[in-house]
């Protein structure tokens, strides 16, 4: 094994040197130092919900065939009573509806009647921990109590902030957590609390599952016992036997134990094509010891968790049909990777398209404070971040006693991605750039979408994404698989959140469709009686990346994480 390892670095390393020079030149802009960014503490602020529907100032024009709800989820509150949550993270779940129709968009929002929130809210106090700020002992408890109180677990919040996702037809809010909320797409009210542990031994699962043409829905949760750590992967079938219906008939696929029972991987997602599911276990790890006595020693989730760059990447693949778990494991160098793009199967290979770096430890450095920094200090920040690139992996399928060791397995024309045979059942892979040059430039992408529906497990050409040339997206990138050819959108000053792309009606060409974001600004206007962010739904013709038109919201919107349309028929 120690001989092919050191093959496949030999192998890897002439590779480089034959590359072009402009390839040699990537490594050192990327981490190459930023100077001068503005503040944006604004658009990380506490605001109030809109539970009413209020109208737009539409400029520019919003497609007449656009009709449906733009869903939004993100936090939205930073502070309860006088504390404050330490983590982006960690704000109360804001839900947001633009509700597009006839070239005309209406605009409410509702926090997540969530436990969480209720807790906090009638006691004016954080009662509830987040993922980097843990609950003081109520202060109304004698001594005692509040001693006692250290021991106990700590109770998962049902705080969902992530992102809108649908089982069986319904519409849920979802974080990490056990917990989900069903939700009423119209009102935005909560309607229901849903415990994915009342259905299937897991305790979590992601908020983003991978849906099937048919409905069927994947995703992946941990599980807890003594005998260690598993990961889970999760099959939820396509229709309901009854209207309150909600998981029923939920499967655990396939478990995959830990590498290390005591301190399994972090992920955020997962990967699928159309016959396998792909868990990617990445070199950061949660030390479940820190994590279950955090209350104890007064230390949060976020402070169990580290990077380990002595630990490779493995990536596991699982048949959606029958479950099994394939024998042969797939290695890379370390990296970190919170979303993927796409994954399909081609000539014997599968292709994973994802959105990674070589350091795992930005997720701590997401800070409520850091994102309120200004000069030196914010930039500081900023330079600290491993810059986040779309890539491609390959992995063979076919690989049995017959395939040749220390030879590259990867078949693809013009892919620089390698595949070698190191071991019976292991395969070592590097990556090919899905990018160029000039992306460099703009800071790296994240937040990436696609044509869902109609091309994800497929062979694809287009994805978009947020460039980061700031701790959040300030500029929309619409990538080009074919030369790798880019289209940007930016505007000084402004802040765009993830691109959803929306197909135009009887489209036939894959980026015949428009793309919806939210854009921020950290800069007050002035609205005559107050003084306002800047804040608009921006629609984006997807195949030209020109604007078509932005409906202004005449009240403030923090910067949020991940949605969904729900389109009206």
């Amino acid at each position: 094994i120690t001989k092919y390892f050191c093959f496949v670095e030999a192998y890897t390393s002439m590779k480089s040197m034959s590359l072009k020079k402009s390839k040699s030149m990537k490594n050192i802009n990327h981490f190459t130092d930023v100077h001068g960014l503005p503040c944006i503490e604004k658009i990380v602020s506490s605001v109030e919900d809109t539970p009413e529907p209020i109208c737009t100032n539409i400029t520019g024009k919003i497609p007449e065939w656009i009709n449906g709800s733009f869903l939004r989820n993100g936090p939205g509150k930073f502070e309860i009573g006088n504390q404050k949550f330490n983590h982006w993270f960690d704000g109360m779940a804001l839900l947001h509806q633009f509700k597009i129709s006839n070239g005309q968009v209406t605009y409410k929002s509702r926090f997540l009647s969530s436990d969480s929130y209720q807790a906090n809210k009638e006691h004016n106090r954080i009662a509830v921990s987040e993922f980097g700020t843990i609950t003081m002992p109520d202060p109304c408890k004698n001594f005692f109590q509040r001693f006692l109180s250290r021991f106990e677990l700590p109770k998962p919040t049902d705080n969902a902030n992530v992102s809108f996702v649908t089982y069986k037809g319904d519409y849920y809010v979802s974080t990490e957590t056990n917990v989900m909320h069903k939700v009423d797409p119209e009102t935005l009210e909560t309607t229901k609390k849903v415990d994915w542990s009342k259905f299937i031994a897991v305790n979590g699962a992601t908020a983003h599952p991978h849906t099937d043409p048919d409905g069927t829905t994947y995703n992946m949760g941990n599980s807890y016992t003594a005998k260690g750590a598993s990961y889970n992967i999760i099959r939820v079938p396509p229709t309901k036997e009854t209207p309150e219906d909600t998981l029923e008939g939920a499967t655990v696929l396939c478990s995959i134990p830990s590498v290390d029972k005591t301190k399994p991987s972090y992920y955020h997602s997962f990967a699928m094509s159309e016959n396998y599911v792909v868990f990617i276990e990445q070199p950061i790890k949660m030390d479940l010891l820190k994590i279950v006595t955090g209350k104890l020693t007064g230390k949060s989730i976020s402070n169990g968790i580290h990077w380990d760059p002595k630990l490779n990447t493995i990536f596991h693949l699982i048949h959606k049909q029958t479950g099994q778990l394939s024998s042969t494991k797939y290695f890379a160098k370390p990296l970190s990777t919170f979303h993927q793009i796409n994954a399909y199967e081609e000539d014997g290979s599968l292709i994973i398209d994802m959105c990674a770096s070589d350091d795992g430890q930005a997720i701590t450095n997401y800070n409520v404070q850091n994102l309120r920094k200004s000069g030196e200090a914010l930039d500081e920040v900023y330079n600290t971040l491993c810059r986040v690139f779309p890539r491609r992996f390959i992995l063979p399928l076919n690989v049995d006693d017959g395939t040749p060791y220390g030879q590259n397995l990867n078949n693809q024309p013009n892919s620089e991605a390698t595949s070698i045979r190191i071991a019976k059942n292991k395969v070592f892979c590097t990556h090919e750039d899905l990018h160029g040059e000039d992306l460099h430039q703009y800071g790296g992408l994240e937040f990436p979408q696609i044509n869902y529906n109609k091309y994800n497990t497929h062979t694809y050409r287009y994805f978009y994404g947020c460039g980061f040339r700031h701790l959040v997206g300030d500029t929309l990138i619409k990538m080009d698989l074919h030369g790798k050819h880019m289209k940007v959108w930016e505007q000084p000053g402004l802040y765009p959140s993830e691109p959803i792309f929306v197909p135009s009606p009887n489209a036939t060409e894959e980026d015949d469709g428009v793309i919806l974001s939210v854009v921020i600004t950290p800069n007050e206007v002035n609205k005559g009686d107050r003084f306002l962010l800047l804040t608009f739904l921006l629609v984006l013709d997807a195949k030209t990346f020109e604007e078509l038109g932005r409906a202004e919201v005449p009240v403030n919107i923090p910067y949020g994480f991940h949605g969904t349309f729900n389109a009206t028929a």
